[in-house]
């Protein structure tokens, strides 16, 4: 499969929801957990990232205090100024983003804050790690913003 060029995944991946979901709920998390690695290795290796930044411009991390504390000397301003400046608490008691895309990205989709990005940035799709199975809701939303998460559930549910 040429996943380059799958101009269509977003609406693929709205349309087999319920077979991931199926899969997600039916599947040994210890039988998918091993072939991750690889399965995000693949993916990354045929997509690139700077190309969509839909996590950017569809999510907001979760800030954690290390992340703040982190990003704040990065960026030379006070702790108490990053949050007032850039973050809120959302229903869930979490520090995220005010406002959508995120304030740190570029036009060009790089990261203002790279290095010292929050690490559920670094972390994202999560898809190489046992959230992907664990944390079905958010690997089912994830398929419709990240074309690696859409390709890794389409190469997994291949054998359905």
């Amino acid at each position: 499969m040429d996943w380059s060029k799958d101009s269509n995944w977003k609406k693929k991946s709205k349309d087999r929801r319920k077979v991931y979901a199926r899969y997600l709920d039916t599947v040994k998390p210890s039988q998918i957990i091993k072939q991750l690695p690889a399965l995000h290795e693949e993916a990354f290796s045929k997509i690139n990232c700077l190309d969509c930044a839909n996590c950017c411009k569809n999510h907001s991390p979760t800030f954690k205090t290390t992340d703040i504390k982190r990003i704040s000397k990065f960026l030379g301003i006070k702790e108490t100024d990053l949050i007032e400046q850039y973050l809120k608490m959302d229903e869930d008691n979490d520090m995220v983003l005010k406002s959508s895309p995120c304030t740190f990205l570029n036009s060009d989709n790089t990261c203002q804050i790279y290095d010292v990005r929050p690490s559920d940035c670094a972390r994202y799709p999560y898809t190489d790690e046992d959230v992907f199975v664990k944390r079905k809701a958010l690997t089912l939303a994830n398929s419709t913003v990240c074309p690696a998460v859409y390709h890794i559930l389409e190469k997994v549910t291949a054998i359905l």
